[in-house]
This record gives structure tokens, sequence and C-alpha cells, in this order.
């Protein structure tokens, strides 16, 4: 899984309505609201690299209410859940089932 997270500036007016509207987006797994220097983080999660470009480039680039983005390619995900989740998988009670 290749993660990306996209920071998103937005019509002040539509925050809500844009924020939305990205959530909705096939690979578009969640949309925060955030203080800052950006108005929105979304959380893109796709399975190959080429789809980045549909989904950011080709959609999400093209929501009414962007403005502008900035987009992060995430290399390593450092995790406590993803960590827990990893070590739990197949296992009940510390046994292989």
């Amino acid at each position: 899984m290749i993660t990306a997270i996209v920071l998103v500036n937005a019509s002040v007016d539509q925050i809500p309505e844009v924020a939305q509207r990205i959530a909705d987006l096939e690979g578009v797994s969640e949309v925060y609201s955030v203080a800052g220097d950006v108005d929105l983080v979304a959380m893109v999660r796709v399975r190959r690299h080429e789809d980045l470009h549909e989904v950011i480039a080709g959609r999400l680039n093209k929501v009414d209410g962007v403005q502008a983005t900035q987009t992060l390619i995430a290399f390593q995900a450092y995790s406590k859940h993803d960590l827990e989740a990893t070590f739990s998988l197949g296992l009940e009670n510390g046994t292989e089932q």
C-alpha cells in the first residue's frame, strides 16, 4: 500500500464542503481539518504509484474549492497501531489459528 499525505488549501467559506467532497473520492481514506498553514490534510492510500496521479492530480486537485495542494509521499510508517495490528495477524491468545 502506498500512502500520500496531501496538504490542501481550500476556500475558507467552503472548508467543510471541500473536506467532504475529498473524503468521498475513491482512494482517500480520511480527511482532517487542521490549524496551521493549510486547511485540510487528506490521506490517500493506493496500491500502485500510478494510481496516485489519478487520485490526486485527476480528482482531488479538481474538487471545487481546492485552491492549492502539496503532496508528501510516505516512505515508511511508524505507528504503534500498525505494529500491533501486524503482530496480531493470524494470532489468538499467542497461538496460530
